[in-house]
């Protein structure tokens, strides 16, 4: 054209104009954007504090927060009360525990959403880097979603999700580099051993880190070894896969130092492996035990498993070393513990989602993958994170409306109970049973000491099997209350052990309502 301005051919789309990628928000920007603003502002919030022990992570940061320092012996219970305690997540608790200090239970709830979006958000977008349609990679985040849901808690295993999804990035990034591993995606590969520092002290999930850079290191090395430099490519690869074999090496020795940098050194990974080696705790804890399928979450997991299944029967020659052991690795941890359903379901959706058909639809996802790729400023997660923290430090009023509202379930957790507890002033220790211990120690703590609690790796097998006993009523469940004192007890009120009390003479009933039962003892 005579002015110079050029006008767009059928094979060429129009030039985006400068503003949308800004205030378009991507396909990744809206799963953030509805996860952060479902488990913030709606009943959700409330499923996010169902587990008791976020109550001694917020109290456990606040210790360190004021200055009592890392703990080394357990200061919440009188059973354990000076024994050796391993606060292995005491970073994530500091920062737990300042959010409370300074947001309540807003605050708590407002980091595991903001964590939660992050990693679902991510994953959708590493699926589509990856190859994946838009469509199915939107449909597999949403069952990987679903299937997490089983484990939606004000915990640090979230931390773990998002770091297993970091590490499965670099990793990735690296086998599909060529000869040199010099180029931009070095630094993430070598951001690994930063990372691992972190992680050593946010939560025992860091194991995961080395079984990922084991699987990726043991692809390396067979591609070094079998490949063989026949043709130029071949030779190529073989040099590929030398280099990057002993980049993996060098990252998994600092990775392994730096894992060692804790506050306990390497008595950390003692006690780790003491506490997932012993057979009655695996055996006994709920989360630690192969999922029900009966559940929607595990319904869903359980279609990623056939999907899974199907992919590698009809795609099982395309697959690399590395991608089969990670399936493996996935399914394996998913089928014998439900805590692990939620990372099993990433590694499985990342794994898979390159290799399934666009048999629908596939001319508009191209379309709408080409536009999505154009929207990459992720202005409003930036927004909805400020105003969200803005609300949760606030208290959450907007126009006279609360919209963050974040507490403990009172159908869960003994709410009213522990109300009747403060006022009336029962002396202590406290029993009740290890799934509402936490919640006692936010509450009570420091002026009143539990029994038990859900730190199963701070009890051990013998306390965790006399306790057992007591619970379910058998005959001589009196043992753990003649070892283990209380003057105040508070169970369930249809519970066997509360029933037991009720009939007793050492017991009184001074306070009941539909879910928990108050008892003092006599004299």
């Amino acid at each position: 054209m005579a002015d110079g301005s050029r006008s767009s051919s059928p094979g060429n789309p129009p030039p985006t104009p400068g503003w949308i990628p800004w205030l378009m928000p991507s396909a990744a920007d809206l799963i953030f954007l509805v996860l952060l603003a479902t488990l913030s502002f709606s009943a959700l919030s409330t499923r996010l504090l169902g587990d008791a022990g976020t109550g001694w992570h917020i109290r456990t940061g606040q210790l360190i927060v004021t200055g009592r320092g890392i703990p080394h012996t357990d200061p919440f219970s009188s059973t354990m009360q000076g024994k050796p305690w391993f606060a292995w997540e005491w970073l994530y608790d500091v920062v737990l525990g300042s959010l409370d200090s300074c947001c309540g239970l807003n605050g708590v709830v407002w980091l595991t959403a903001l964590l939660i979006a992050i990693v679902f958000s991510a994953t959708f977008h590493l699926l589509v880097a990856r190859g994946t349609n838009l469509i199915i990679a939107f449909v597999l985040t949403l069952l990987a979603i679903s299937a997490s849901t089983i484990h939606f808690l004000a915990r640090p295993h979230v931390v773990s999700w998002l770091l297993v999804l970091v590490w499965f990035w670099a990793l990735d990034s690296t086998q599909r580099a060529t000869v040199e591993l010099r180029s931009l995606r070095a630094w993430r590969i070598w951001c690994l051993p930063i990372t691992m520092l972190i992680w050593a002290n946010l939560h025992g999930g860091f194991l995961l880190g080395f079984l990922l850079l084991a699987i990726f290191w043991v692809d390396s090395l067979r591609t070094w070894f079998l490949t063989k430099p026949t043709r130029i490519e071949g030779a190529f690869e073989k040099i590929a896969a030398a280099r990057r074999t002993r980049t993996l090496t060098w990252i998994g020795l600092l990775a392994l130092a730096a894992s060692f940098v804790n506050p306990y050194g390497w008595k950390l990974h003692a006690h780790i492996y003491s506490y997932l080696t012993n057979r009655f705790l695996m055996d006994h804890i709920e989360e630690f035990q192969s999922p029900n399928f009966h559940g929607l979450a595990e319904r869903c997991f359980l279609f990623l498993l056939l999907v899974t299944l199907a992919t590698v029967g009809a795609r099982a020659t395309k697959l690399r070393l590395s991608e089969i052991l990670l399936l493996l690795l996935a399914v394996y941890a998913g089928l014998s513990s439900s805590r692990n359903i939620p990372v099993a379901s990433i590694l499985l959706v990342l794994i898979v989602g390159p290799f399934l058909p666009a048999l629908a639809f596939s001319g508009f996802a191209k379309k709408m993958t080409g536009v999505d790729s154009r929207l990459r400023r992720h202005l409003w997660p930036i927004l909805a994170t400020l105003v969200t923290l803005l609300s949760a430090c606030s208290g959450g009023p907007t126009a006279s409306t609360q919209w963050m509202n974040a507490h403990f379930d009172p159908e869960r957790m003994p709410v009213a109970a522990v109300n009747a507890i403060e006022k009336s002033g029962w002396s202590g220790p406290v029993l009740a049973p290890d799934y509402w211990g936490g919640y006692l120690i936010y509450r009570l703590y420091p002026k009143t000491r539990v029994v038990i609690d859900d730190r199963h790796d701070l009890y051990g097998s013998e306390i965790l099997k006399s306790y057992l006993r007591m619970i379910r009523g058998e005959p001589d469940f009196d043992e753990f209350v003649h070892q283990h004192p209380a003057e105040t007890a508070v169970l369930p009120t249809k519970s066997a052990l509360a029933v037991i009390l009720g009939q007793s003479r050492e017991w009184t009933v001074v306070y009941s309502d539909p879910w928990a039962t108050v008892f003092v003892r006599v004299g």
